[in-house]
């Protein structure tokens, strides 16, 4: 294991934070470095703030200000707490200003020529002892370190917007960053009250790269026209438990910056298929809706446009005969639904892997085949797929997708059961791995791909995505719940259904199922 592996994947190893008497500068004082300088100042430092702009850093210091009034009229600071971090503001305006700074943090415009100049001027004012922080969320580290005199003092200081709030900060190691500068900067992340994890500077960290399949496979099933993005939000949300979903999402990220990250990660890892940006943002960013703060994006947000409903499938009278089979988490999870309902279901002995059966249909888990695929494979007529659901017991809403040749009576069989027991039912076209597995799977794969090539640990890949973007589990650890074996033949199926380098198994996933383990394990 290299040097750079190392730092990525180990714990700080009692290593001590900052003392609250050191001074921390903040360069670029937009949303995201005046939340810097609130966390900062919170734990009792004195902060300087610098900006280009005239005037910017002193309206950054009232806005903060304002914040810890805010914090102090609702009890969760007292006045004086407000008042005295309020005070340890200060506004500078010339790079000489900083050269007491212990750590200074930039959160400039993403360019890595201005912040290879910032650190470069610096370096002749601080002292030799001053930590340089870089915000960066897709500049590699290491490039940036590149044009300095001494690299090692260099380190990602990633936090996540609204930074007093997000818990998650990224701690990226360049290939100089020095073990004792990376371990110093987790210590004081931690002692600010936030969850430090250590990655090494690759395209994306790990949070930009890991969430990227969020956005892209909701994009292609669109693009496939196998949902509309309405319907695929609420799946996401209500079957896959995920805060918002990927179109609402990017609306609110905006996809000037969403589309340009996606871009960013694809062209450094040279255009891996993994990474493909859509055709379908790319003639939103074109057309100038950007989302939310545009107007429109994927939805109109203009005054008095409608948000369209998801498309729901239309309610069927209660099935007479249930036949439930197996012992997977999905079918007793829906004889309990069934049961509470006072819904009669008899149980059977089939051993092909359905899980129930009514009016003809034969009903699976979706295996990352098509519906149709499976039907014609298994010489079963009407099979209908169901999605996977972060907790079928508790889950609103479930997807569903049929074989082209199920006759209609058959899935409006299959759609009155699981409304029977209480889902709201989505019909998707027959699209493979449907939405939330096929969604799961890939982020799984990415997050083991990262883990692989030593950009982080298993705990910190899932302690990214869920503090860094409130997924509902880690990745990791949902594929271990999942089965490992479970999502490594959706993404095989994946592959041989699209033929694309896309899908490939990840080799820690491979490898995990061939030794019968759990990547936590």
């Amino acid at each position: 294991m290299s040097v750079t592996d190392t730092q990525a994947s180990k714990p700080a190893a009692q290593s001590l934070p900052l003392p609250s008497s050191a001074v921390i500068a903040v360069v670029g004082t937009g949303a995201m470095g005046a939340g810097i300088a609130q966390v900062a100042a919170s734990a009792g430092h004195v902060v300087k703030l610098l900006d280009n702009r005239p005037g910017a850093a002193a309206k950054a210091i009232e806005g903060i200000r304002a914040q810890f009034g805010k914090l102090a009229d609702k009890g969760k600071m007292s006045a004086e707490a407000a008042q005295a971090a309020g005070g340890r503001l200060v506004a500078v305006e010339q790079l000489v200003e900083l050269a007491d700074a212990a750590l200074v943090v930039e959160a400039i415009v993403e360019n890595l020529e201005a912040k290879q100049k910032l650190y470069r001027d610096l370096e002749d004012i601080v002292g030799a002892d001053c930590i340089f922080g870089t915000n960066t969320s897709s500049i590699s580290v290491t490039s940036i370190g590149a044009a300095l005199q001494r690299p090692e003092r260099l380190a990602g200081l990633h936090f996540f917007n609204p930074a007093p709030l997000m818990k998650l900060v990224e701690i990226v190691s360049g290939l100089a960053t020095g073990r004792a500068v990376a371990d110093t900067l987790f210590a004081t992340a931690a002692a600010w009250g936030k969850t430090p994890v250590h990655a090494r500077s690759t395209p994306g960290f790990i949070v930009n790269r890991v969430a990227r399949p969020y956005y892209a496979e909701a994009l292609r099933i669109v693009n496939e026209g196998g949902s509309d993005c309405a319907t695929l939000d609420a799946i996401l949300r209500d079957a896959g438990g995920f805060r918002m979903g990927p179109f609402e999402l990017m609306d609110m990220i905006g996809h000037d910056v969403n589309f340009a990250v996606t871009r960013s990660v694809w062209n450094a890892f040279y255009n891996d298929a993994r990474f493909t940006p859509s055709l379908i943002q790319q003639e939103l960013v074109d057309a100038g809706f950007l989302g939310r703060k545009s107007g429109r994006g994927f939805y109109d947000y203009r005054e008095g446009a409608a948000r369209p409903a998801p498309h729901v499938a239309v309610t069927q009278n209660a099935p007479d005969e249930i036949v439930l089979h197996g012992h997977s988490t999905a079918v007793h999870a829906l004889a309990d639904r069934l049961f509470e309902r006072n819904i009669p279901h008899t149980w059977g002995e089939a051993a092909d892997g359905r899980i129930a059966e009514v009016g003809g249909a034969v009903i699976f888990v979706t295996d990352g085949r098509t519906a149709t695929q499976r039907a014609a494979e298994m010489g079963i007529a009407n099979v209908v797929l169901i999605d996977l659901a972060l907790d079928y017991a508790t889950a609103p809403r479930i997807a569903v997708g049929a074989a082209i040749n199920c006759f209609a009576p058959a899935v409006g069989a299959a759609i009155s059961l699981l409304q029977a027991a209480g889902f709201e039912v989505c019909r998707l076209g027959d699209t493979p791995g449907l939405a939330v597995m096929r969604t799961v799977a890939m982020l799984a794969n990415e997050a083991a791909d990262a883990v692989n090539q030593g950009v982080c640990d298993p705990a910190g890949a899932d302690a990214a995505m869920k503090l860094g973007v409130n997924y509902p589990r880690g990745p990791l650890e949902w594929a271990d719940r999942v089965g490992l074996p479970v999502i490594g033949a959706v993404l095989s199926n994946l592959a041989r259904f699209y033929g694309e380098d896309r899908y490939r198994v990840s080799p820690l996933i491979q490898q995990r199922v061939f030794a019968g383990k759990k990547i936590h394990d």
